[in-house]
């Protein structure tokens, strides 16, 4: 649920911050330059992942900014190829390095499946989860959860876990809400975070969504991400400019009809990237 100050709180307690500055594909150059703009932008919550290469970037923006770790919200995950109980141990420590912090705010299962024909896959992620609890339960991260997850997937977790999970991280924007992931994660009281909330790019161009940018004198992205908050679901962000940092982060001064999020909830397919926990990935 939502707070008054700008935070979801999750099932266990933990405030994470409204809006996310997500790192993926921001290992080109000097990365760490624009996270540091992001962080002096007013970014509090930062995702990454040992796959994205970019920790040690956030670790460099972060000791540039002088901002305090207590301040930030952070998280990265796990990947395909680190899954497992010893092997998610050695991983998180690798990561807790990169990023030289001695906790993480929230880590998350990257994948649920290392490929769509891995059989056992139940049984790993109950190793990968059981070393996470341990590392929860010592204090060594505030919240658990995971990313790609379907039903199915949350089901097994569910079914044997000691620490509920508290976020799963999805594809998720206009065009391609995921309608039973949602759903299934409201019931079980899981935030779902929103991995690609415009549609790489594709949904601004929609006619819908351009519309509605117009009538509110905002831009596409900004209908996008509002859409995503009054869904309840928490967008994880990208930009490289100072001025579209802040563009979306002003996401509070205007709100969708109940008639305009029916219509983006029920727009065609659009925007999808191909890449599906249990198949493998399309090139659309």
């Amino acid at each position: 649920m939502k707070d008054r100050n700008g935070y979801f709180v999750l099932n266990n307690g933990v405030k994470i911050p409204e809006l996310a500055y997500g790192t993926y594909k921001a290992a080109e150059g000097e990365a760490y330059e624009n996270i540091q703009t992001a962080i002096e932008s007013g970014y509090r919550c930062f995702d990454t992942a040992s796959f994205y290469g970019t920790e040690c970037s956030l670790a460099k923006a972060i000791e540039q900014s002088k901002a305090r770790r207590n301040d930030l919200f952070i998280a990265s995950k796990v990947w395909k190829t680190e899954m497992g109980y010893e092997e998610t141990k050695a991983a998180f420590a690798r990561t807790l390095e990169h990023l030289c912090t001695d906790y993480l705010d929230l880590y998350l299962i990257h994948w649920p499946l290392p490929s769509p024909d891995f059989k056992e896959w139940k049984q790993l992620d109950l190793e990968t989860w059981r070393a996470m609890e341990e590392l929860y339960q010592a204090g060594k991260i505030r919240a658990l959860g995971f990313s790609n997850f379907l039903p199915h997937h949350i089901e097994n977790i569910l079914e044997h876990c000691q620490v509920p999970p508290v976020v799963n991280q999805i594809e998720f924007h206009p065009g391609h809400t995921q309608e039973a992931v949602l759903q299934y994660c409201k019931e079980h009281d899981i935030l779902v975070q929103a991995w690609s909330p415009l549609g790489r790019g594709r949904v601004l161009k929609d006619a819908l969504i351009a519309g509605l940018s117009e009538k509110y004198h905002v831009s596409a992205a900004q209908i996008c991400l509002r859409f995503a908050l009054q869904k309840g679901v928490m967008p994880l962000v990208k930009a490289s400019s100072l001025e579209r940092m802040n563009e979306n982060r002003d996401v509070f001064s205007f709100a969708l009809t109940k008639e305009e999020m029916y219509q983006i909830d029920t727009m065609p397919p659009l925007g999808w990237s191909g890449e599906h926990p249990d198949r493998e990935r399309q090139y659309v």
